[in-house]
């Protein structure tokens, strides 16, 4: 809450659960600056222009105030890295600033970049300007798009020299979300037979994350099961939008379903579904095509710590609800972005067929899908579809494909107005592509913050027609598709 040009914040999370975290000071970067603000983020956290003009505000977004009611802490957790169980992780480079309440909802907020952590292992604490712009506007494109994800504040920078492969410029991001408890958090408890505090953990998860399963017969059981359903809709939104994350580590993955740490992710260019977006990732562990079944490794190794209140025939149950439940909004998705207003026995194979065909040419994923607005089903030539069919090499065969989407349409019974408004509602024509984020970085790291500005007006509104920027609509150049994106990204 704000009073004034204040901000007023809490502690709920430590207080209730002290043995989370540790208290931690952070160290203001030399000769920071705020590059640039999310006004939906303002808006989300009910934060007014007077308080966000205040010199308090801006000294908190920089590391430099701890607001009144706030507490600077660091969290403890664990995780599976690559399919490794790393019994000590933690807030290495983040810290929680405390807890804003904006109308019913209790956000986190944290500093990441601030400094040295007791959890920062061999690291720094530090994150330079080409990993934070990358965050900043990951979590805000996320969010217009309605992928469940954590958000971003602000974004500041600084001529603090940082050390990584070669010597980058220190930043730091605010970023929000209602909770940022993690799969690790339970692994660490469980896994350190610290049993009181794994009690204690979940009782707060069920009381103010999940408060719908206070009412249930059995609240972790039915804590565990939104969980899994929560993820497999997370990653049915991931699958379907062509998004990426690169590093699906335990510790990565959030309680709440929200896509978390934003390090070596990537939107699809062309449709390759064994991309892998992670260059440290040499065995494809976390490809595009094997998030789904990663979701439910990741699921099986949170279940583990839930055997002291679960039997294993009531998790196997529980976990049986994820594919099933994964592949019925993954594909309500689909039905969507085909402008089809019911799913019918063939439309799986049309589906697939369309995948293929995307596959087998290296067609643009976002692109050819936004490009389907083009159809119209009085033109049986497909002489209007000029844009989209450039998209393919051999124009035959999508022009094959092409005459089997028109009559299916015209089978629906749809206005071509309708269907095209409401496909133009799900498929963006505008995603955060790798080239885009690079060249803002390259700018930012000259102190030029007009793109990274840009490029959030942009993506704050990516399904509508923006002619200013229709460059940015287009397939990513070559160039861009082969950018080598690494962790410390």
């Amino acid at each position: 809450m704000t009073m004034d040009d204040s901000i007023l914040l809490d502690n709920q999370l430590h207080e209730l659960l002290p043995f989370l975290a540790s208290d931690v000071s952070p160290k203001p970067l030399k000769n920071s600056h705020i590059a640039v603000v999310s006004s939906n983020c303002l808006s989300l956290l009910n934060i007014s222009d007077k308080t966000a003009e205040s010199a308090d505000f801006i000294n908190m977004l920089m590391a430099k105030k701890l607001p009144q009611g706030g507490q600077y802490k660091a969290q403890v957790y664990a995780g599976h890295q690559f399919g490794h169980y790393v019994p000590q992780l933690g807030d290495g480079r983040a810290m929680s600033i405390g807890e804003l309440k904006s109308g019913d909802t209790r956000f986190e907020l944290q500093l990441k970049g601030a400094g040295l952590t007791p959890y920062s292992r061999m690291g720094d604490g530090r994150a330079v300007i080409r990993s934070s712009v990358r965050e900043f506007l990951a979590g805000e494109a996320m969010a217009s798009l309605g992928i469940p994800t954590t958000r971003a504040l602000s974004l500041s920078c600084s001529d603090e020299p940082v050390y990584r492969e070669t010597v980058e410029k220190g930043a730091l991001v605010v970023r929000v979300a209602e909770s940022f408890l993690r799969f690790g958090h339970f692994e660490y408890f469980f896994h350190q037979k610290q049993t009181e505090q794994l009690n204690k953990l979940a009782d707060y998860c069920i009381e103010y994350l999940y408060p719908e399963c206070q009412q249930a017969e059995n609240p972790h059981l039915a804590l565990f099961e939104n969980i899994v359903n929560r993820t497999a809709l997370l990653i049915a939104k991931w699958q379907a939008n062509g998004f990426a994350h690169g590093v699906m580590n335990t510790d990565n993955m959030s309680i709440l379903g929200q896509t978390i740490d934003y390090g070596p992710f990537a939107f699809l260019d062309d449709y390759k579904p064994g991309f892998i977006c992670n260059h440290s990732d040499t065995q494809g562990r976390y490809a595009f095509d094997q998030q789904p079944s990663i979701g439910l490794w990741n699921l099986n190794a949170l279940a583990l710590t839930f055997t002291n209140w679960l039997s294993s025939a009531q998790i196997k149950e529980a976990l049986q609800q994820y594919e099933p439940t994964l592949v019925k909004h993954y594909l309500q998705l689909m039905q969507q972005k085909l402008g089809l207003n019911s799913w019918q026995g063939q439309d799986h194979k049309l589906m697939v067929t369309w995948l293929d065909l995307l596959q087998k040419q290296q067609a643009d994923y976002s692109a050819s899908f936004r490009q389907l607005n083009q159809v119209n089903i009085a033109d049986k030539s497909n002489d209007g579809c000029q844009s989209l069919l450039s998209l393919f090499e051999r124009e035959d065969e999508a022009r094959q494909w092409l005459e089997q989407y028109r009559q299916r349409l015209d089978e629906t019974g749809q206005q071509d107005e309708q269907r095209i408004s409401q496909q133009n509602g799900v498929n963006a024509k505008y995603i955060l592509r790798n080239y885009m984020a690079q060249q803002a970085i390259e700018e930012a790291e000259q102190g030029n913050y007009q793109l990274v500005e840009q490029l959030l007006s942009l993506l704050n509104q990516p399904f509508s027609e923006q002619p200013d920027f229709e460059h940015f609509a287009q397939p990513a150049p070559s160039w861009g598709k082969a950018l080598a994106i690494s962790c410390s990204s």
